[in-house]
């Protein structure tokens, strides 16, 4: 997977480069075409490091900023958040078809 890395005040490192693609392949355990994947990172004047990450999906975009002291722990927290978003979005029609379940029929008598 190619994903695109831009550094503000901050030079990407092959380590860093490494993280960051990491975090994005674990995305692709829900099956999903990543379109065009990217992040941002950029070191604050106040020494935390902020990550703005981002993916397309068919039928939308997911987009998550973390800002820690520590810029892979940056990195991760944006990578589980990306992560609990294609989550949601990946079961949606789940939810929806769960919510309309008829009751069986001892529980309608009951009601």
């Amino acid at each position: 997977m190619r994903v695109e890395i831009t550094g503000k005040n901050i030079d990407i490192t092959a380590a860093i480069r490494e993280r960051i693609t990491a975090r994005f392949e674990k995305l692709e355990k829900w099956q999903v075409a990543l379109i065009n994947p990217h992040a941002v990172i950029s070191e604050e004047p106040n020494k935390k490091f902020k990550i703005e990450a981002g993916v397309s999906v068919p039928g939308t975009t997911l987009i998550a900023s973390a800002e820690h002291e520590d810029m892979y722990a940056a990195i991760n927290e944006a990578g589980q958040k990306l992560e609990k978003q294609l989550n949601k979005q990946a079961h949606k029609g789940e939810a929806r078809r769960a919510s309309h379940i008829e009751l069986p029929a001892d529980e309608e008598e009951a009601v």
